[in-house]
């Protein structure tokens, strides 16, 4: 049964990126402008980072910002962190905006680092340590993924989770 659930969702992510690749080409609407997250590739990405979340036994939220760093989608795991929320919206948010993992960022800026201080950026929304991937296809970011709740290192490897989902996606795919 997992494996059946992980092939549903992995297939409806390419779907949807299909999709989207055939609007981008000018079937569809998109107007050629690149492609971006959608609701039920959120959903998607989401419902499998839960299960390994509960798994490894930790509530998280799980959040899925679009190229432009809005929320697409946001679950709450039962017994969350109610400051879980804000993280994680804000680690996806800073994963498209930046066009980087939060892990790299925190790395990034620290004291004497090129980009000391940016956490008091961007009214507070950037987050600097892990837990926080850049969603990409085709070589460009199309939003960010952020994981709070458990860890640094747990949130960490839940993001690094969904990624290896989306690159899976896409291996199948091409």
């Amino acid at each position: 049964m997992e494996e059946k659930n992980v092939t549903e969702i992995i297939t409806r992510i390419v779907q949807e990126l299909m999709a989207q690749g055939k609007a981008a080409d000018g079937a569809g609407t998109d107007s050629g402008k690149g492609t971006d997250v959608t609701l039920r590739m959120a959903v998607a990405l989401i419902e499998r980072i839960e299960a390994e979340a509960a798994r490894m036994g930790v509530n998280a939220v799980i959040a899925v910002a679009n190229k432009g760093g809005r929320p697409v989608a946001v679950h709450c795991m039962d017994e969350s962190f109610i400051a879980s929320y804000d993280v994680a919206l804000n680690k996806a948010y800073t994963c498209a905006a930046l066009k980087m993992d939060t892990a790299k960022l925190k790395q990034l800026s620290q004291p004497g680092g090129p980009l000391y201080g940016i956490q008091h950026t961007n009214g507070g929304q950037i987050v600097i340590f892990g837990g926080g991937v850049p969603i990409t296809y085709g070589g460009k970011v199309i939003g960010g993924l952020g994981v709070s709740g458990g860890s640094e290192a747990q949130d960490t490897a839940l993001a690094e989770y969904g990624e290896k989902l989306i690159k899976e996606a896409l291996d199948l795919w091409q």
